[in-house]
């Protein structure tokens, strides 16, 4: 039997960098997507356990088996008044009971792209819609104030709260003329209450102390760019679900599955894709072999995006996404990860 665990990342207040693909140095998302943390953890299991054990770990995720474990990517949390607040993907489909007319909030509503797990929860799995929603949102689109209701309670509306971001000028020298040019790099800072949680669901409980460790060492080294500037260090704090979170995960009425990562299959039957709602996100980037350092562009890959609904539930594979033959050949396989972790819903 699968067991859940949530991991919070606490970064202690220090700065970082994650890049996205076609995004230069002066922009950084605010958050890790599951194929880049899979990533991360892997390179530096290699690191601790060597080119042999990596390759038999991955020929684990690539059997026609259950994977060792399944990661959502990270997302925000933050502690108010000593309760914490964990936000999850709005899905891509309308909650139950969401009125026809919304016409004077829709855009309201379009900006919610994360969701208190409270209301994440009463939306999705629970009653669905109130009319008093109608009200909180009507009046954040007339006037831009929030009202005492119980979508400003959850904290639906201060999601943009938890982090600061800032821009940091830099100077590049050209190794042969010693030209200088000037470039600025953005960074993220989470408020000393907030941080990036995720979770992780094994499907071999023991395997929970190696992925820790692994885990652990990774938040020593940094994780995302500028890192030997000292950017994405943190702390990592692992908990057991919550009566909430666990009548989520295990939630038995839903008739959709909504992501909360990204997801990749080669190919995808007429019978999966009927009905469903999603975004596609392209996933690329640069690889450097070891231990020589050789940079090369990996293959581009077109990924399923968090908040993706589907009527059966994905599953993922991972995607080969090594530069060439040659590479291969001289160094190893590159892979993105495309398994998925996903959640019931009732739409």
């Amino acid at each position: 039997m699968s067991q859940w665990k949530l991991i919070k990342l606490n970064f202690r207040c220090n700065s970082v960098h994650f890049g996205e693909l076609g995004i230069g140095m002066e922009e950084t998302s605010d958050r890790i997507h599951s194929d880049t943390l899979f990533s991360a953890w892997v390179s530096t299991y290699a690191r601790l356990f060597g080119k042999v054990a990596v390759e038999e770990l991955l020929k684990q995720f690539q059997a026609e088996v259950e994977p060792l474990f399944r990661l959502s990517s990270t997302f925000i949390y933050r502690r108010v008044e000593g309760k914490t607040i964990y936000y999850l993907p709005r899905p891509f489909k309308r909650p139950m009971n969401y009125p026809e007319d919304d016409f004077e909030f829709a855009k309201e509503y379009k900006k919610l792209n994360y969701l208190p797990l409270e209301v994440w929860q009463r939306w999705y799995q629970g009653e669905g819609w109130k009319d008093s929603d109608v009200k909180e949102l009507e009046a954040k689109a007339k006037k831009g104030d929030k009202i005492d209701g119980e979508l400003t309670k959850a904290g639906t509306f201060d999601y943009g709260e938890s982090v600061k971001k800032s821009k940091v000028p830099k100077i590049a020298v050209d190794r042969i003329t010693r030209a200088t040019n000037l470039y600025h790099t953005a960074f993220v800072q989470y408020q000393e209450n907030a941080g990036l949680y995720f979770l992780v669901e094994f499907s071999n409980p023991e395997f929970e102390n190696t992925f820790l460790t692994v885990l652990n060492f990774l938040g020593d080294e940094g994780i995302g760019g500028e890192r030997s500037s000292g950017a994405g260090q943190f702390e990592v704090k692992l908990s057991e679900l919550t009566p909430e979170w666990e009548k989520i995960v295990k939630f038995d009425k839903g008739n959709f599955h909504s992501l909360i990562s990204l997801f990749w299959e080669e190919s995808l039957s007429n019978e999966f894709l009927a009905n469903t709602s999603y975004e596609l996100l392209r996933r690329g980037g640069w690889i450097s072999a070891s231990p020589s350092g050789s940079q090369r562009r990996r293959k581009s890959v077109q990924m399923f995006a968090e908040g993706s609904v589907f009527p059966i539930k994905p599953m993922g594979k991972l995607a080969d996404v090594t530069p060439d033959k040659n590479f291969k050949e001289r160094y190893h396989s590159v892979y993105r990860s495309g398994i998925s972790l996903s959640l019931p819903i009732k739409v």
